[in-house]
């Protein structure tokens, strides 16, 4: 009990205990009231689901926007980003990264881009799995590690498609080939584990041979390309000179046909005329020889520098002025 002046002889006694254990009960109040409200409300992203869990056990998955559950931890909510590409680097690592399973360290990428091909040569290997999450529920629930278990199965899956080819194919023309069947291949093993996992790409971004190989390979490459290129510089020179000659030779039979149809029919036409011409001559051969010789005349005249005239009997001669030369000299 406490006792206390408050002047006048006034006295207020307190009963300590009892206050106390007052606002120890409403303060216990208070924070129950407040974190029933706090774990009562969450939020779920743009980009995200949330998968519900009451005591452990998987009660629902919710979609992006304001949500209520069960207070005081008994729901408790995993929110998985379904709408994110993540990636998985092979062989190397790029720093700076959110995904802690996007790369190993560097002892493991050395081991991983190590393998062994078809026709048992040795060759490096990098590459990337881009992925999403398809199925939140089976991705935090199915295996114990979906990001762990998906790096196995790529690594295993790559080291099968590369040991069914030659250091050839993986090296230079069979890199989309490889890449298609990886990703085929890696999304069967992925659906038959049940991992809620869809994968994007496989994308090998360097493969080359061993070091101690690497230099005589990359002269063996240059030389396939230097070959390639002459090829084409070849066959360029052909596609552009060959149809060339080819329409110039068409082009030369093309006028020679022609000049024979033309030579044909002109001689065609001469005979014509000329079997008209004997034809008139036999119905009528005095008209036909004045006539012949009329035509005649009135073409070579035109082209004579001298004209004269003479009668029947060749003894007279008279000179013709030349009025179409020039005109008249004054």
């Amino acid at each position: 009990m406490l006792e206390i002046d408050i002047g006048g002889g006034r006295k207020i006694q307190l009963d300590l205990p009892e206050i106390n254990a007052r606002v120890v009960l409403f303060a216990l109040g208070g924070i129950l009231v407040l974190v029933g409200l706090l774990t009562s409300v969450y939020t779920v992203q743009t980009e995200e689901e949330g998968v519900v869990l009451r005591f452990g056990k998987y009660q629902s998955t919710q979609v992006p926007g304001l949500h209520f559950k069960l207070p005081f931890f008994i729901d408790r909510v995993e929110k998985v980003a379904v709408e994110r590409q993540m990636k998985q680097e092979f062989g190397f690592g790029t720093p700076g990264n959110t995904n802690p399973n996007q790369y190993e360290g560097k002892a493991e990428q050395e081991q991983e881009k190590k393998m062994v091909t078809g026709d048992l040569n040795a060759a490096r290997v990098e590459w990337v799995v881009q992925y999403r999450v398809s199925q939140p529920r089976e991705y935090l629930f199915n295996v114990r590690d979906a990001d762990e278990t998906l790096r196995d199965a790529a690594e295993s899956v790559m080291r099968e498609v590369v040991g069914d080819r030659t250091v050839d194919e993986v090296i230079t023309i069979g890199r989309q080939e490889i890449e298609d069947e990886n990703i085929k291949k890696l999304q069967q093993l992925v659906n038959k584990y049940r991992m809620g996992i869809s994968i994007d790409q496989v994308q090998l971004m360097v493969v080359k041979p061993p070091l101690p190989v690497e230099e005589s390979f990359d002269e063996v490459n240059r030389a396939e390309q230097e070959r390639a290129t002459a090829v084409n510089i070849a066959n360029g020179e052909y596609n552009k000179k060959v149809p060339k000659a080819m329409g110039e030779a068409e082009q030369s039979v093309t006028r020679a046909e022609g000049y024979a149809v033309k030579r044909v029919n002109e001689a065609q036409g001469d005979a014509a005329r000329f079997e008209a011409l004997l034809k008139a001559y036999e119905e009528a051969p005095e008209v036909t020889r004045r006539r012949m010789h009329l035509e005649t005349m009135q073409k070579v005249m035109p082209v004579l520098e001298r004209k004269i005239i003479m009668d029947e009997t060749g003894k007279h001669i008279l000179p013709l002025l030349q009025l179409n030369q020039g005109g008249i000299q004054r």
